[in-house]
């Protein structure tokens, strides 16, 4: 059974805001055959993220990021380093206040230690169109590497 989950989030119709897409979708190709690891897409925040992670030991989010820093730049976040939920509705919180709900809730989720959070730097999130712009697309290798770099430092680590 997979213990790692890598899941690549967005848009496909959105421009930039389809690079964890993109991502996972070469990540799929160079770690088949890895039973311990699980990459997939979703098109979901939130509770619905959280859901996913159930039964997960380790996760990593792969998704397109808005900080003003050049189109294309990779973040590596941590839980506690991402943004507050941005809406007003109840059933889009940020991950962190997810995550909390789940383990109340009694959830087997991975700890927020062994929750890692890559974002690629958008140039576009409004216009509609199937392909990223130059910068992010550029970006797509370099955030593939980032990926399997958390993957190999997270498989040395304890998860309890």
């Amino acid at each position: 059974m997979a213990t790692t989950l890598i899941i690549g989030l967005g848009n496909p119709l959105v421009s930039d805001d389809s690079v964890g897409l993109r991502v996972v979708a070469e990540l799929q190709r160079q770690l088949v055959g890895r039973e311990d690891v699980e990459v997939t897409e979703d098109y979901w925040g939130g509770l619905r993220l959280m859901e996913r992670m159930i039964g997960y030991e380790r996760a990593i989010v792969v998704d397109a990021i808005s900080t003003g820093a050049a189109p294309g730049t990779i973040h590596r976040l941590t839980t506690e380093s991402i943004a507050t939920q941005k809406s007003a509705s109840a059933h889009d919180v940020s991950l962190p206040t997810a995550l909390a709900f789940g383990r109340q809730a009694g959830a087997k989720l991975p700890e927020d230690r062994n929750v890692s959070l890559l974002g690629i730097e958008a140039q576009d999130l409004v216009n509609f169109s199937e392909q990223c712009t130059p910068a992010v697309a550029a970006a797509i290798p370099r955030a593939v590497r980032e990926v399997l770099q958390i993957l190999e430092s997270m498989q040395g680590e304890p998860t309890t």
